[in-house]
């Protein structure tokens, strides 16, 4: 009993809400199209402000750099288990696989002073 009843409830106010926009764009179709405009400009301006803050999440950067390097290390894997059957043979290929870009590494060293000594004092 109780679905029947919310069922006509949300059925009436979608009713009423159709009877309302009619009303409103038959009476000033200007307004409405300026409020409907204003209702998107809004939409939109929190979902991008949402979008952005999502993204700005460091552990959503983190995920997507596990998904890469794991994928790169399982094809590693599948190209190393796999025999080595056909060879290269034409020079085209050889020179569109050195063609191809590589993604910079995320990884970078930090010289240190592992070659120089320390100054000690001796006593």
């Amino acid at each position: 009993m109780y679905n029947r009843t919310s069922f006509y409830i949300v059925l009436g106010l979608i009713i009423l809400a159709g009877i309302g926009v009619t009303q409103s764009l038959v009476s000033d179709p200007i307004v409405f199209l300026q409020t409907i405009a204003g209702f998107v400009l809004i939409a939109a301006v929190i979902f991008f402000i949402v979008n952005r803050f999502y993204k700005a999440n460091p552990m959503k950067q983190e995920q997507r750099s596990f998904h890469k390097a794991a994928k790169q290390s399982k094809k590693r894997f599948q190209t190393k288990s796999q025999p080595l059957t056909s060879k290269r043979s034409s020079v085209g290929s050889i020179s569109a696989a050195r063609k191809k870009k590589k993604d910079a590494p995320h990884l970078t060293v930090i010289e240190g002073k592992k070659g120089k000594k320390k100054n000690r004092a001796s006593f």
